[in-house]
């Protein structure tokens, strides 16, 4: 990517964040309105786990920028989502809890506050709570279902544990974060494939939904291996990620067009980004990988020239359109995650 480009994606990257402060941050409570027009039945209440990924891409914003106005945002929406929870960051959903620990991290990697840190390590705690003996291991879904296990729950467990050893050296964070990793790959995994299904057990019948297919299951199963690369340097970890983000290409992709398909509305909303989020970390340990590169590009290109509102800067369900006027903040935090990923991509190789 030229000086230029990377200029250019790095203002569309400020525009795309000013449209989430102007049109959903409410200034009086500190929180995210949630949904567009104000009936959205989205508003009733703060939900946790999209406020975990608002404060992930503040965090983007801040690392990219130095802007002090995403720090000040991220210290105010911690409070305000402690208050709108009960006074607290715990929570029944584990997979919730884990999301806002891992943008807790990196609100502390760019600030260096010891509350963040506090709040990761408190939280890490709660979270390892989940693993239970059944279906052999795993980490629960919430605590009401202890016998559902799920990719959403283990992966993104996996990827804090990681990312824990690597900031602090704990020992026991890294065997976390590898039996977390085995059993979802040893359970939840296509071996044929390498794709990667959601979640077993959950009618306590011992079966696995392999016709739920999520973009978001092959994105936190590919940071998972990336984030145990980095540690080890083995790179069976390595070619477990490749493997999966090439199937899941394969998968969601369309053939003709190479754009990611509409997921649905509410929590679907977060999918994509997710998932490109963590191709984008594939990309950074391996960055010869062109068709993850390309797809991610193509993407952020439609988004940018197709699928964006030019009045209100606002990105809709299906990047390939533009956005309707029924709009959740979910769909914009994966659009905005998208334009943030474009900007921190290598340098791609020639031949």
């Amino acid at each position: 990517m030229t000086d230029s480009k990377k200029s250019l994606w790095h203002s569309r990257a400020d525009e795309a964040q000013r449209s989430l402060y102007q049109v959903f941050w409410d200034h009086e409570t500190g929180v995210m309105r949630q949904g567009l027009p104000a009936d959205n039945p989205h508003n009733a209440e703060p939900i946790y786990w999209w406020h975990a990924h608002v404060m992930d891409v503040l965090a983007d914003g801040l690392v990219r920028t130095g802007d002090k106005g995403y720090e000040e945002r991220l210290h105010r929406m911690l409070g305000a989502v402690k208050k709108y929870n009960g006074g607290t960051l715990h929570h029944y959903m584990y997979d919730d809890m884990e999301w806002m620990a891992l943008a807790l991290l990196r609100a502390w990697d760019a600030t260096g506050e010891g509350v963040y840190k506090l709040a990761v390590l408190d939280l890490w705690e709660d979270i390892k709570t989940a693993w239970n003996d059944t279906m052999g291991g795993g980490m629960a879904w919430n605590k009401n279902r202890l016998y559902y296990k799920n990719t959403p729950a283990n992966c993104p467990a996996s990827i804090l544990a990681s990312r824990l050893y690597h900031r602090f050296g704990a020992e026991d964070d890294f065997r976390w974060a590898k039996r977390i990793y085995q059993w979802n790959k040893e359970v939840l995994v296509d071996p044929e494939t390498g794709f990667v299904w959601d979640g077993i057990n959950r009618q306590e019948d011992g079966k696995i939904d392999k016709d739920w297919r999520y973009t978001y299951c092959q994105g936190v199963f590919i940071g998972a291996a990336v984030e145990l690369y980095r540690n080890t340097g083995d790179r069976a970890y390595l070619g477990d990620a490749e493997r999966t983000a090439r199937a899941s290409i394969k998968q969601f992709a369309d053939p003709q067009t190479g754009i990611l398909p509409d997921e649905g509305d509410g929590d679907c909303g977060l999918f994509k980004g997710i998932y490109v989020r963590y191709l984008g970390e594939l990309l950074k340990v391996r960055d010869g990988l062109s068709d993850v590169r390309d797809l991610i590009m193509k993407n952020a290109e439609t988004l940018w020239d197709v699928g964006r509102d030019p009045c209100t800067g606002l990105f809709g369900r299906y990047w390939g359109n533009k956005p309707s006027p029924v709009l959740e903040l979910s769909t914009h935090l994966s659009g905005i995650m998208l334009i943030e990923m474009a900007t921190v991509l290598p340098p791609k190789k020639n031949g």
